[in-house]
């Protein structure tokens, strides 16, 4: 596993700890998924639904794949060698990632803006500094725009092995606030 990405996994177990106990469990996500649903007030219940089912899959694969002694906890000793493996995540990524890019598309034109990419990052634990360095390394438009498929294939980069160099790299490096 390539060094970013091995920072990646770090980030995402911290992130995925969304209540600091330190282990990854239901609650959790159950946690993150209200709190990105607070921040996507125009998304239509679809798009909701398809995030919470998303998030709900996310747990259910971690809990099947990585809670090795079958605790109902997911410790960053568990995840750490796994999480990453796309035989293992591929699909559930791909739904999450899709779930999530359209989730910042509420009116449906193939396009995000900043303000809610970073409300909807924000939402799920990144910092402001690094979202808004992960928004200008996915190349956004003249009205400062992404489209739905950059920031979706964004996501699914972030979970591979053996990627580096990639704009998810922004949202562990560190920023001055």
């Amino acid at each position: 596993m390539r060094t970013e990405a091995a920072q990646r996994v770090e980030l995402v177990f911290s992130l995925f700890d969304a209540n600091g106990n330190g282990v990854i469990d239901s609650d959790d996500f159950d946690l993150m998924t209200n709190r990105v649903l607070e921040a996507a007030v125009a998304s239509d219940g679809d798009a909701k639904a398809a995030i919470r089912a998303a998030f709900r899959r996310y747990w259910t694969t971690l809990a099947t794949e990585l809670d090795a002694n079958g605790d109902g906890v997911i410790t960053v000793d568990e995840f750490r060698p796994f999480v990453l493996d796309p035989e293992r995540f591929g699909s559930t990524i791909a739904e999450f990632a899709e779930a999530l890019a359209a989730l910042g598309d509420p009116d449906k034109d193939g396009l995000i803006e900043r303000p809610l990419f970073v409300s909807l990052m924000t939402a799920i634990g990144f910092e402001e500094p690094n979202i808004h360095a992960l928004f200008d390394a996915f190349g956004p438009d003249a009205e400062d725009r992404i489209t739905v498929a950059t920031w979706a294939s964004g996501i699914e980069d972030y979970y591979a092995p053996d990627m580096a160099g990639i704009p998810g790299d922004q949202l562990v490096a560190a920023r001055a606030v």
